[in-house]
C-alpha cells in the first residue's frame, strides 16, 4: 500500500470542519479524531491534492495499489469511497465534498482552506472575478461543457450523475436546465459561490447567447 506521508507535507489540509494530517495519517473533525482506515485517508489525500479536478480511477489505482498487488481493485476502490463518505458524512446522492463521475473517477468539490498545501495555486479568489470575461475550456477532446442554469439544477444534475441516471441528465438538457456550451465561447462572470467554487456566468456568444449558467472555475480560461 502506498504511503500517505510526504516529507514536504508539514501542515494539515483543512476543509469545512475537517482537517487531514498528512504526516500522521489522521482525520479530525472540529479537533476530534475520526476513526477511519488508512486506504480511505490515502484516497482523500489524493483528491485534496487536486481540488476541483477529476482524479481518474486508473490514477487512483496506480497510486494506491502497487503493480504487484493482486486485489479486486473495483471493489476495493468502491469500498474505500463508501467508507470515506461515511467518515465525512457526505451523501452520495447529493454530494457536498466528494463527487462521483461514473466510469471516470472522483472529484473533491468542497472548499479547501487557503492554508492547505494543495490550495496554493496562486489563482485569484472567486470574488475578484466578477465582471471579467473568460473563454470556456475543457480537457482535450471535449467539445462542450455541461453547465447547470442555477443551483437547483446543479444539485439535481450531481444527484443524477451519482446515480448513473443518463436518461435523467438527457431530460435536463432537453428542458434547458443543463446547457451545452461549446469550448472557446466567451462568458462574463456575474457572481461567485465561494463555498463550492461555482461561478454564475453570462454566455456572450452562440446558441445560448444572453443566458446565465453556472460553471466551475476550472472550466474558465482568461481571455
Amino acid at each position: 500500500m502506498a504511503n500517505l506521508s510526504n516529507p514536504d507535507d508539514t501542515r494539515r489540509l483543512r476543509f469545512g470542519p475537517f482537517s487531514l494530517d498528512l504526516r500522521a495519517g489522521e482525520l479530525h473533525k472540529r479537533g476530534k479524531k475520526i476513526k477511519v482506515q488508512l486506504l480511505p485517508l490515502q484516497l482523500l489525500g489524493a483528491l485534496l491534492e487536486k481540488p476541483g479536478e477529476v482524479v481518474s480511477r486508473e490514477e487512483l489505482k496506480s497510486r494506491l495499489w502497487p503493480a504487484d498487488t493482486f486485489v479486486d481493485f473495483e471493489h476495493g476502490l468502491n469500498t474505500a469511497i463508501k467508507k470515506l463518505r461515511q467518515a465525512l458524512g457526505d451523501n452520495p446522492a447529493k454530494p457536498g465534498l466528494i463527487e462521483t463521475l461514473p466510469k471516470k473517477g472522483y472529484r473533491f468539490i468542497g472548499r479547501l482552506d487557503a492554508n492547505g498545501a494543495s490550495a496554493a495555486k496562486n489563482s485569484p479568489p472567486t470574488t475578484a472575478l466578477a465582471g471579467k470575461m473568460f473563454s470556456v475550456c475543457a480537457e482535450d477532446g471535449i467539445a462542450c461543457v455541461v453547465a447547470p442554469v442555477n443551483a437547483n439544477s446543479r444539485d439535481e444534475w450531481q444527484r443524477l450523475i451519482a446515480l448513473g441516471d443518463d436518461v435523467g441528465v438527457s431530460m435536463m438538457i432537453t428542458n434547458n436546465r443543463l446547457l451545452l456550451i461549446e469550448v472557446g465561447k466567451p462568458v462574463r462572470v456575474l457572481s461567485a459561490d465561494n463555498a463550492r467554487g461555482w461561478l454564475e456566468t453570462r454566455i456572450l456568444e452562440g446558441e445560448h447567447y444572453g443566458k446565465t449558467a453556472l460553471l466551475p472555475r476550472k472550466s474558465l480560461r482568461p481571455m
